[in-house]
């Protein structure tokens, strides 16, 4: 390195340190290297104090904004290396396998063959694009799997298990090289190991496997996985062990197309039922959103869960003081009310709805959200179902983010009302007319999204039905917040479905009989209102999270904003536990004492 560059470097690391000048110093360095910046992750929180001292010339801009970014860059790089937090003295080493590699790790040298498959392990663990593609073309998949049935050597074990581990966190494909190399059987046959670290090693591996996807949940199942998983989870285990085992029952979960067997839910139950009174973070958040997967699969599903007896403790953590609990409890007891309203009305007895003022205020935007997804498959239900939102004041706080939340938000808000007035009696829906729904109601006929104007103009179209005699009082307040012009410009909308709704309504509570007959035949009026009701009668009014809507990201898993996600379902061996909102189901890991959450 140049002297240069070694003072410069000098200089970065101080400046945690050295507030006094820094903002020259910095303009300084950056204009004798006339190239993007390497700056200290501590000099981050000065970036906008010394970027109004930088010239302001087009070029030096130019500049400018490359330093910034490679500041950027080379934070995002440095949280990667800590997710990840290889040991130093691993990044150090070679990481290139010498061509002696197949006869070193086929050695009758028990040392030779360690060291051999240890530094397959490394290069896989270390680098951040580790060649797995590379190492399986050269062969190295039999001699790894080979390793595993050496119970006269665990830490050759140990080694192998953890390469195919971080080979199995991979593509897809590089999952199904592990497996057609017949790694399962003696994975399994580890979780019976006397020596605890390689069976770990070997769980941690069938939950990548497992997290491929349902077929290979399947297979796994299909070779006995689930009871001696099950047996891990006990008072004596180690809390890093039993993060994994929970993170594999996830996995064993997940998926819906097809989900899991039924003999296979009814034996994880009463371990979830277990574990969702666990004081530790990592292994409520992984248990509470296993439950959710269980109930994202169908009514069936979600029966055998309320029967386990689990939604009493599981409703309770919708005020839990972790985020990442409460997001999950909130997607879990979500999947449970579009079911019947019998299941639905489970939920509701264990006083749900008390824990709503807080979600549907909380500052995330995505916890207000799901919040309300929740809340308009309540009023969806029954009559004194929907009284039950009306009784617990949801239906101001509901009107509220129709008019203030986020677009995401507004459209659940417009399902929730739009709901309210096809279930409710004519003084629940009375109770939405006296908090000033129709204003807010009314401003999203103009958004660009078809489905929420559709379900808007069914909204408008209910509550002008059942006013009865006061249908011209809401008719003058649909007028007076520009509404109808809105509602007539929608008369020309392209959705052939919204222009009829638009048409009904100007029909029937806003024309006279000839202006109707000068713009539209009679027969033609008739059978447009038919459809209309009838697609009204037809449609669906509760609904499971798509992949399309809100948080497993937020995998991106299958529900995520999204969040949630989306939901990372393999997992790298690596050190450090780091957070998310849902358990990632196949992360690469590099050698790590807790699972992984991205």
């Amino acid at each position: 390195m140049a002297d240069s560059e070694k003072l410069d470097n000098q200089r970065l690391k101080n400046f945690k340190n050295k507030g006094r000048d820094l903002e020259v110093q910095v303009v300084h360095i950056w204009r004798r290297r006339r190239r993007p910046l390497f700056l200290a992750a501590a000099a981050a929180p000065f970036a906008a104090s010394f970027a109004s001292w930088l010239p302001c010339d087009v070029s030096m801009r130019r500049q400018r904004t490359e330093v910034v970014v490679e500041l950027r860059k080379n934070k995002r790089d440095e949280h990667l290396l800590k997710r990840r937090n290889v040991p130093h003295e691993d990044i150090c080493e070679d990481s290139d396998v010498d061509g002696d590699f197949r006869s070193n790790a086929t050695s009758d040298n028990q040392g030779v063959q360690l060291s051999a498959v240890q530094a397959a392990r490394k290069l896989l663990s270390s680098d951040r694009n580790p060649p797995i593609d590379d190492l399986i073309k050269s062969g190295i998949l039999p001699i790894l799997v080979h390793c595993l049935d050496r119970d006269d050597n665990p830490s050759l074990q140990f080694e192998a298990a953890w390469a195919l581990t971080n080979i199995a966190s991979g593509t897809s494909e590089q999952t199904q090289a592990v497996v057609q190399s017949n790694a399962v059987p003696l994975f399994l046959r580890l979780l019976h190991s006397p020596h605890q670290n390689v069976c770990e090693q070997a769980v941690w591996a069938l939950g990548n496997i497992i997290g491929d996807g349902p077929q290979c949940r399947d297979y796994v199942i299909s070779l006995g996985v689930v009871k001696p998983l099950l047996s891990f989870i006990s008072p004596s285990i180690p809390i890093t062990f039993l993060r994994n085992v929970t993170w594999v029952m996830v996995n064993l979960c997940r998926h819906k197309d097809p989900p899991p067997p039924m003999e296979t839910i009814q034996e994880i139950l009463p371990a979830l039922c277990v574990l969702i009174h666990h004081t530790d973070v990592s292994i409520l958040v992984d248990t509470v959103w296993a439950l959710s997967y269980l109930t994202d699969a169908g009514n069936e599903q979600i029966q055998m869960v309320i029967d386990s007896g689990i939604v009493p403790h599981l409703v309770p953590l919708l005020s839990h003081q972790e985020v990442k609990v409460q997001t999950a409890a909130l997607r879990a007891v979500g999947n449970i009310v579009t079911g019947t309203d019998e299941q639905t009305q489970v939920v509701l007895n264990c006083d749900a709805l008390s824990h709503f003022p807080a979600l549907l205020s909380h500052p995330k935007e995505k916890i207000n959200k799901e919040a309300v997804w929740f809340l308009s498959n309540i009023t969806a239900g029954n009559q004194q179902q929907v009284q039950a939102v009306i009784e617990a004041k949801l239906v101001p706080m509901i009107i509220h983010l129709l008019n203030k939340g986020d677009f995401g938000t507004q459209k659940e808000a417009a399902w929730a009302i739009s709901n309210l007035t096809i279930s409710g009696r004519k003084d629940q829906v009375a109770h939405l007319i006296e908090k000033q729904v129709i204003p807010p109601f009314c401003n999203l006929l103009t958004v660009k999204d078809a489905q929420v104007v559709q379900v808007v103009l069914d909204g408008l179209s209910n509550i002008l039905k059942m006013a009865d005699d006061e249908a011209e009082t809401i008719a003058n307040l649909i007028e007076e917040c520009g509404g109808l012009e809105k509602v007539e410009q929608l008369q020309n909308h392209e959705n052939e479905d919204i222009y009829k709704l638009a048409y009904e309504i100007i029909d029937q509570f806003f024309s006279s009989d000839d202006v109707v007959l000068k713009y539209l035949p009679p027969a033609a009026g008739c059978g447009i209102l038919r459809r209309a009701l009838k697609g009204n009668a037809s449609r669906n009014r509760k609904r499971q999270r798509c992949c399309g809507e809100a948080p497993r990201s937020e995998q991106t898993c299958s529900r995520s904003d999204e969040t949630v996600n989306a939901s990372i379902k393999k997992k790298k061996h690596c050190y450090k536990d780091l957070e998310s909102e849902q358990p990632v189901s196949k992360p690469p890991r590099s050698r790590c004492k807790t699972p992984v959450y991205i």
